[in-house]
């Protein structure tokens, strides 16, 4: 096994009790960059382990897929925090952490006896950070504080589902879990701030970030629609509602994208489509001519795109025009971006003869670079050398 890495956050001690997504993956991130993250699991382990999918080769089925993802990099601790020697196990790691993360239902840590103020009376420089449904009461009481959320909850309430769709009446779950990782990295980056602060004044806080809130915040878009129009934007397809032509189009051998924010994009790629008389025509100069007659702009932009191969649109629109086309995983596996860009990590898998991969850190540093050097850990890996 590698060590850790030596990133910018080395020194931070984090103390995680955090499972399922959003929270392993702000602890992630900040483990990543270097951070020592001890995640605390149960003696049975984070019930996440159990999630696939497996490799053939495993079978001890130590974690599978979902939880090596996102708790590379980390420490194990078992502690049953129900037990007095637990909380007693987990105040001293407390004692002198400088993140504590969470993601339980509101209450769940004071009812413990382990929550915020208890832990911050005893170390004032302490952040801690929650990660719930609807937030917690320390900075704004909602109605449904008490209600359980994932990821689909929080698409579904904070906008994201309801301008996802093939039309205004089938709204869609987007298909990465963004319910869950966009305000994990909210959080993240709220843990950060809170420490730049604690480093200057010695006080701590306590830093709360909702899944709702986080997917709100992330469609900021429907907001300001609203207010300015009085109506709710619905969902589009692969088009866009202000910006046009931008969206999906039809190829030969599968779907490309092509984005035209800016007028020049237009003239340049009506110049390669053939078609240089629309770079002039009046229902087609600026973005919101062509957004007032979009059937006929995407019609146009189709015609060229559907008799022409992925590769072919690429050579012709290459350097010129936004594109890309529309990739598989297999199609990013493949891609020399991705390979250049080193966002394909392996890493062992405990029982597995051969290495696997995961998506690596898109966070570049140039001094203090992070990334994937080490496996999630075995339940209670580190007990010991964790000094519990």
């Amino acid at each position: 096994m590698t060590g850790f890495v030596k990133g910018a956050l080395a020194g931070l001690k984090v103390v995680d009790l955090t499972q399922m997504l959003a929270g392993p993956y702000c602890t992630m991130l900040l483990a990543d960059q270097g951070a020592d993250v001890v995640k605390i699991e149960p003696i049975d382990g984070d019930p996440t382990r159990q999630f696939g999918p497996f490799r053939a080769d495993d079978e001890a089925h130590h974690f599978g897929a979902y939880f090596q993802s996102t708790n590379r990099n980390k420490k194990s601790v078992a502690l049953d925090l129900k037990s007095e020697e637990g909380k007693a196990l987990f105040r001293r790691l407390a004692a002198d952490a400088d993140i504590v993360v969470e993601n339980f239902r509101a209450g769940v840590m004071d009812r413990l006896g382990i929550g915020y103020e208890s832990l911050a009376a005893e170390n004032p420089g302490l952040v801690y950070a929650a990660i719930r449904g609807f937030g917690d009461p320390r900075t704004g009481a909602s109605p449904y504080t008490d209600r359980p959320a994932f990821d689909v909850v929080a698409q579904a309430m904070g906008g994201a589902m309801g301008i996802t769709g093939p039309d205004s009446a089938t709204p869609m779950k987007i298909g990465p879990g963004v319910g869950d990782i966009f305000p994990a990295t909210l959080a993240a980056f709220g843990i950060m701030a809170a420490v730049h602060h604690a480093r200057a004044s010695g006080l701590g806080q306590f830093v709360d970030v909702a899944m709702y809130d986080g997917v709100l915040a992330m469609c900021e878009r429907i907001v300001y629609q609203y207010s300015y129009t009085g109506k709710s934007p619905v969902p589009e397809g692969n088009q866009h509602p202000i910006l046009c032509p931008f969206g999906t189009f039809p190829a030969k051998d599968g779907q490309v994208t092509v984005g035209c924010p800016r007028d020049s994009f237009w003239r340049e790629l009506v110049a390669i489509i053939g078609r240089p008389e629309l770079a002039t025509n009046p229902r087609f100069l600026t973005n919101n001519d062509r957004l007032a007659h979009s059937a006929e702009t995407v019609a146009i932009v189709e015609e060229w795109t559907r008799n022409h191969t992925k590769a072919e649109i690429a050579a012709a629109l290459d350097g010129k025009v936004p594109f890309g086309p529309v990739n598989t995983a297999a199609d990013i596996y493949a891609d020399p971006h991705v390979l250049a860009r080193g966002m394909l990590a392996e890493v062992e898998h405990p029982g597995s003869a051969t290495p696997v991969t995961i998506a690596g850190t898109p966070i570049r540093m140039t001094a203090t670079p992070g990334g994937v050097a080490r496996r999630a850990p075995l339940t209670g890996e580190d007990t010991v050398s964790g000094k519990s």
